[in-house]
């Protein structure tokens, strides 16, 4: 319709809901046996008005308790009450899903009901997936296929099929969407598969009846199954997804079970306890998504090699203490996740970098630190091998600091050509995932974290070049930053777009040492934390150079010797894209900005003309913003002051 405004609309509120139910299903609601089970039944549309109206339609005049109970039951397993509920309620939400472009957008969309109810599903590993179950053509690259799945996430959220999930990066079905989608994947799905869905049930076992040569499709995530069946009668020849993560208590995976899969594409034991994997494993010859994530008790696994068609394998959190053997051969190895393996400390050389399709390693957390080549011991994989890996566009790795180390040109080079990374420094300890390195901001992430390491005569303007998020807890930071302004005469780090500095005792002033051109003229993001040495930030920006002519957001925590945020004068008259301003625990601070001698009288133009928010807390001193009113951004500015109590309410 071309609409100038898109609004929302949202689900009803609980009183609202049963108001609109109590209309429909009339009088027999107020009857002390019904009144519960008519408040569930109402509670399950989840403040879907369709939901509710057919629901308190089909259920008018009903007064028998054991009816609604059937009705409430049939809700839970997410079939229609009544031929009456399939009609009104379930057809009509089917013709959104009918309305869905193309065969694989269809698909897409079932493969959301796999999940338990209300649950938050990861986008990246909802894309993989979707590669896996080729439901993505995986004949396209990482940023290629990548994107096409994030495009079908988007327009199934324009269908109302999907919406934002509790968590970013993360996406969720509304229930009553779930249950049409469940009765459409069980019943009459396009390709003529079907789906078993019994997610939180609280299942001790797997009833042997349910699994059937037709079924395309099986989850039994979040359950409390306690082991999986060895009847050779098993038969689910078919199946190529098999979703069994969060079970805590399943501790075996018989032989006999998984030969009755051999179609599998798509093999979820995650969250399990299981100690290790079966040899009928490796007959999946078809599997191309093994995740084994949080098995804490699994600590090795069986040569993969027969597994040729493996594209995803995730072994985070597990207790591995050495990469599977022959893991080399898996040429066809797209994703290896080995977040947080603490107890991997060896990765032998010549097997990572022989992975010539991978396109994402993650290895944040890993008990494994990588060296530069001749810092390794015998056998040990180096850094610099990592640039075989031509076809890799994620990193994740802790690298251990050589304050000595610049690497080659190639290795420089080839970080360059990365879509995103992060490299932290051996006892770093705030480590991101692929998952937020590429979903959780609005561009992929290129990241460096130092923490608790001397940063004193380091070489690290190979790390400048390439970060667009620097992140500094280290000693030594005053020495390296008059390093880098010595060694950086001529250039200009324009990837940087995020600098965080924490924990510094010293001041930044330095006496001379300072760059005449600004050397991160890109910066969108400053964050300092307690930082005692420092009076204002104009002292990092006249030793930088920085101008702040892009800079969109200031954040300052617990600098107890600041007096103002920064002085105003010939390098900085104005910050045209400043939008936040935070401001936290500073007990000296008088003013947020200042004027330098012989510049009070300068016709200024306002210091902050874009800014939208500014917040001001625990600041005991603040007496101005400001001293020239006019030089305050005219706009309308969201302002929040807590424990401020010398500043005028008039400012």
């Amino acid at each position: 319709m071309l609409t100038d405004v898109q609004v929302k609309m949202s689900v009803l509120r609980d009183e609202d809901a049963w108001q609109l139910f109590s209309r429909y299903a009339r009088d027999v609601v107020t009857s002390e046996h019904i009144a519960p089970l008519a408040e569930a039944i109402c509670r399950e549309c989840k403040g879907l008005p369709l939901a509710i109206i057919t629901m308190g339609a089909a259920m008018r005049g009903k007064t028998n308790p054991e009816v609604w109970k059937h009705a409430l039951n049939q809700l839970h397993r997410s079939v229609p009450y009544a031929a009456g509920v399939e009609e009104a309620l379930y057809k009509p939400l089917k013709w959104s899903y009918d309305s869905l472009e193309g065969k694989d957008l269809k698909t897409c969309f079932l493969y959301c009901s796999l999940f338990p109810e209300d649950f938050s599903i990861n986008i990246d590993e909802l894309v993989w997936y979707w590669l896996a179950e080729g439901l993505i053509d995986d004949r396209e690259n990482y940023e290629v296929f990548y994107s096409r799945g994030i495009s079908l996430i988007e327009n199934l959220k324009d269908a109302c099929l999907l919406e934002d999930g509790s968590d970013k990066g993360t996406v969720k079905m509304h229930d009553v969407v779930r249950d049409v989608s469940i009765w459409i994947a069980s019943t009459c799905s396009e390709d003529g598969s079907k789906s078993l869905v019994r997610t939180g049930k609280g299942l001790k076992e797997i009833s042997v009846t349910e699994l059937s040569n037709s079924l395309k499709r099986v989850s039994f995530m979040d359950n409390d199954l306690e082991k999986l069946s060895d009847d050779s009668v098993i038969r689910c020849s078919e199946a190529s997804t098999f979703l069994l993560q969060n079970n805590p208590r399943l501790e075996l995976i018989p032989e006999i079970f998984l030969e009755r899969f051999k179609a599998l594409r798509v093999l979820n034991f995650s969250q399990t306890s299981i100690k290790s994997l079966p040899d009928s494993l490796l007959q999946l010859d078809d599997l191309r998504a093994l995740l084994l994530s949080n098995c804490k008790d699994l600590e090795g696994l069986p040569p993969l090699e027969r597994l040729s068609r493996l594209q995803v394998l995730d072994l985070s959190r597990t207790g591995i203490r050495e990469l599977p053997k022959r893991l080399e051969q898996l040429n066809n190895l797209r994703h290896l996740n080995l977040a947080q393996t603490s107890k991997l400390e060896v990765v032998k050389a010549g097997v990572i970098s022989k992975l010539s399709r991978l396109e994402v390693l993650d290895l944040s957390y890993s008990g494994y630190i990588w060296k530069e080549k001749g810092a390794v011991q015998e056998e040990e994989a180096c850094f610099e091998e990592l640039q075989c890996l031509e076809q890799l566009q994620v990193l994740s790795i802790r690298l251990k600091w050589n304050p000595c180390y610049t690497p080659q040109d190639t290795i420089t080079s080839w970080l360059n050509g990365l879509k995103a990374f992060e490299i932290s420094f051996e006892r770093s300890s705030n480590f991101v995932s692929v998952r937020d390195l590429c979903l959780l901001s609005d561009a992929f992430q290129k990241r460096v974290t130092m923490e608790w390491i001397d940063l004193s005569g380091g070489q690290i303007v190979w790390l400048f070049s390439n970060a667009s998020y620097l992140r500094i807890k280290s000693g030594g930071l005053i020495e390296m930053l008059q390093d880098l302004v010595i060694n950086s005469v001529g250039r200009s780090f324009t990837y940087l777009k995020k600098l965080e500095i924490f924990y510094s005792d010293n001041s930044f002033q330095t006496g001379g040492c300072a760059s005449q051109y600004d050397l991160l003229p890109n910066l969108e993001e400053l964050v300092l934390v307690k930082l005692t040495g420092v009076e204002s930030i104009s002292e990092l920006a006249n030793l930088l150079g920085l101008r702040f002519q892009r800079l969109k957001t200031i954040c300052v925590f617990g600098c107890p010797k600041m007096k103002y945020l920064l002085s105003l004068g010939n390098s900085i008259r104005t910050m045209p894209n400043l939008e936040l301003i935070l401001v936290v625990g500073c007990d000296s601070i008088e003013e947020l900005f200042n004027y330098l001698p012989l510049q009070i009288n300068m016709a200024l133009n306002p210091i902050t003309p874009k800014l939208q928010k500014l917040e001001l807390v625990r600041l005991p001193n603040l007496r101005n913003l400001c001293r020239d009113e006019k030089t305050w951004p005219g706009n309308k500015v969201k302002v929040e002051v807590i424990n401020c109590s010398l500043l005028s309410t008039r400012q």
